[in-house]
């Protein structure tokens, strides 16, 4: 069973910002603000269930996952990990650059990016490597959580190492909308949600932020401590 609380490191957009609301009134959470939010005109007739199908990532508010949840190491404290956060954005570093889109990952729908981005590969392993030292250790309940059977040998050789199977080469860059849905309706709402999208008019994201969310127990949702806007290397461009 997982200690709490719990802490993540997440890319969230700037509060207020287009992509915000978008995700965040989609999900019927703010997780800047830790409020309820109603759900957009017309979604509740398009898909009645639409509360349902939004209960998993309402829990953790919108975002894409940079250093999964953790629970800290006995030897750490939420204060230390605030200025570790600080200490990251202020280091001077590539600021990658993607094209955003509404798009279908593992049976659930995110904005994710139109094409591969090394510079977000490095900035998810950078912050997997900088905070995995507030982490405590894996425990064989959260080991068998993960399922490791269904797990190929290196993400299971990750889970072990990192406390989380998806990271390096594994990483995927996702801000999750809805949850697993299954294969007859996945394509009707993700041509709704791609709609929506596209009146939002972003055809550009600058990942240039992170966040320290924080879980004060397994049935609390993911609420916002801290937020802090990545410093920008001089020399070094943008990537994609």
């Amino acid at each position: 069973m997982a200690s709490f609380p719990r802490y993540a490191i997440y890319y969230a957009s700037a509060p207020g910002s287009d992509l915000d609301r978008f995700g965040a009134q989609l999900l019927g959470y703010d997780a800047f603000s830790g409020e309820e939010l109603p759900f957009p005109d017309g979604i509740a007739e398009v898909v009645p269930d639409w509360r349902e199908l939004t209960k998993d990532p309402r829990k953790y508010g919108f975002h894409a996952t940079l250093k999964a949840p953790l629970p800290l190491s006995a030897a750490r404290n939420e204060a230390e990990l605030v200025l570790a956060c600080e200490a990251f954005a202020a280091a001077p570093r590539p600021i990658p650059v993607i094209t955003p889109k509404v798009g279908s990952i593992s049976g659930f729908i995110a904005v994710v990016p139109s094409e591969p981005s090394a510079g977000l590969e490095q900035l998810a392993a950078d912050c997997t490597r900088e905070f995995d030292q507030f982490r405590a250790p894996l425990t064989a309940e959260d080991r068998e959580r993960r399922n490791p059977s269904a797990l190929t040998p290196r993400q299971r050789e990750y889970l072990d190492r990192w406390g989380y199977p998806y990271v390096m080469e594994e990483f995927r860059f996702h801000m999750t909308l809805t949850g697993r849905l299954d294969a007859g309706r996945r394509e009707s709402i993700l041509a709704m949600l791609r709609g929506r999208f596209s009146k939002i008019g972003l055809t550009m994201l600058v990942i240039d932020r992170i966040a320290l969310f924080r879980q004060d127990d397994a049935h609390a949702r993911f609420r916002i401590v801290n937020h802090w806007k990545l410093r920008a290397s001089e020399a070094a461009d943008q990537s994609r």
